[in-house]
Formats: C-alpha cells, sequence, structure tokens
C-alpha cells in the first residue's frame, strides 16, 4: 500500500503545482492513495467547491482542512456533502463535517483523520482523546489509517506521533507550512513527520506577499495578507509504503519540489 500526502495547498499558486505535479508524482511513486491538505486553497482562505472537485479530478481521494477551513464561507453549503473532505475531527459537535472518511481501494480500505492541535490555537476539544475514539472506531475496518495532525508547536505533534505509535499507518503534520527534516519510521511502526511544508508560493513568506508580513513585525500594526499571483512556486509532500497486512509503515520519503529542489523524474 503506497500513500502520497500533499501538504497546505496556498492560493493558484499552489493548485497550479497540484495540475501539474501530482500526474508525474503519480507515475513516479504510483501511490495507491493521494490525500491534499486544501485549507489554504482558496486564495490562502479556505476552500470551495470548484477546487475541492478539481483535486479530486487531478486525482486525489480525499482533502484535509485545518484552522481556516471556515475562513471560505461557502464551505458551509457544500461540506456536508463533500464525501471526502475531512475537517478537524476535535471540533465539538454540532461542527458540519466529518473528522474521518474511509477510502475504498478494491478490497482495502483506508481511514483518513484530521484532528488540530490546541497550543497557540482555538481551544478545541482534546486531539488526543478524540484521536483515540477515531483509531478504536477505524481499526474495526482497516489496519491503515493516516492521521493529517494540523498543529502549531513541534512539541504537540511529535506527542501525537509517538501517542499514536503502532496504532496508526502514519501521522504528518501541517500548518506551519515549513517542511521538516525528521521524516521517521517510530519504533512501533508509525511513520512520522512533524510537518509536510506547504504548496504555493516559494518567495513569499508562509505563501503570502514579504512586505505586509514585514511591516506587521516591524510596527504591529494590522494588515492584510495576500497570496502573490506569480513568481516562483513549490510543492511540498511525503511518500509512505505500508504493509499490506499489518499496515504499519516500510518507508517514508519527503518530497520537496522548488527551484532549488528541481524534479527529476
Amino acid at each position: 500500500m503506497n500513500l502520497l500526502f500533499i501538504g497546505d495547498v496556498v492560493g493558484s499558486p499552489g493548485r497550479d503545482m497540484i495540475k501539474e505535479y501530482v500526474p508525474k508524482l503519480k507515475d513516479k511513486y504510483r501511490p495507491h492513495i493521494t490525500i491534499i491538505n486544501g485549507e489554504n486553497a482558496a486564495g490562502g482562505k479556505g476552500i470551495t467547491e470548484q477546487i475541492y472537485r478539481q483535486f479530486l479530478e487531478v486525482g486525489a481521494q480525499a482533502v484535509t482542512l485545518g484552522n481556516h477551513a471556515w475562513d471560505n464561507r461557502e464551505i458551509f453549503e457544500f461540506i456536508n456533502e463533500a464525501k471526502y473532505l475531512v475537517r478537524p475531527a476535535n471540533f465539538p459537535d454540532p461542527t458540519p463535517g466529518k473528522g474521518m472518511v474511509f477510502v475504498r481501494l478494491n478490497d482495502l480500505e483506508v481511514a483518513v483523520i484530521n484532528l488540530q492541535g490546541r497550543t497557540f490555537m482555538a481551544p478545541l476539544d482534546c486531539p488526543f482523546k478524540k484521536a483515540d475514539e477515531l483509531v478504536e472506531e477505524a481499526r474495526k475496518r482497516t489496519p491503515f489509517i493516516f492521521v493529517d495532525f494540523h498543529a502549531e508547536v513541534t512539541s504537540e505533534k511529535q506527542a501525537m506521533g509517538w501517542y499514536l505509535d503502532g496504532r496508526v499507518s502514519a501521522v504528518v503534520g501541517t500548518h506551519t507550512h515549513v517542511q521538516t527534516a525528521d521524516s521517521r519510521i517510530l519504533p512501533e511502526g508509525t511513520a512520522y513527520l512533524t510537518d509536510v511544508g506547504m504548496t504555493g508560493p516559494y518567495d513569499g513568506i508562509l505563501g503570502v506577499e514579504r512586505e505586509p508580513v514585514l511591516k506587521r513585525f516591524m510596527t504591529a500594526m494590522p494588515v492584510r495578507f495576500e497570496v502573490p499571483k506569480t513568481g516562483r512556486t513549490q510543492l511540498s509532500a511525503v511518500y509512505i509504503e505500508l504493509d499490506r497486512k499489518t499496515g504499519m509503515a516500510k518507508k517514508i520519503e519527503r518530497i520537496l519540489i522548488n527551484d532549488d529542489h528541481p524534479w527529476y523524474s
């Protein structure tokens, strides 16, 4: 079982990278399931139904979200009908949408879980307790369980990785938009990466134009963040191979495509 996860698509530059490189990545890695984090895909602010469907059309089987899930109000019009759109599961009831979906692949299923951290973020329900609940439910159906943990701090992400080691196939972090170099397989077989990184503008700051960010740091005044429409771009992803019987990881490989790390097919 091979899995490809593409991190934090930001605006139209990120969507363009998805269109260009997902087919190439599929040709090279032959993933059975492709997952995309799309919480910033609509101009850096949420996601639309059209973009969600575009991700499915280009080859994704599931789309995860995060704390910006609700920034584009259109999501409330379609999230309950979007079968493979996954928002953080630890939003309190009765938040619309689903925190876990099952993707069927012939005789196999993959559970895709989205959770959100609480340190320096909104005070949601406990992600660790919610993970216990969802993993128990998922393991009744499949050993293949992927967790997108959308969190701010490294320690909380590492804690989740260790907490779920041996119970899920992979724990991969999102949200901070910078790919970390700590990909590994934990002792009990769970693939782990603190942050998969961002897909979008390469020369911005976390995917937005530099000048407003600099102004905010230097003046502490509120500014409006915009996604650059032109310029160099990048794609960040991770490829994971899973044992077909146990669901545990056999290999994890970080993928980074930009002008300093050019693509070689």
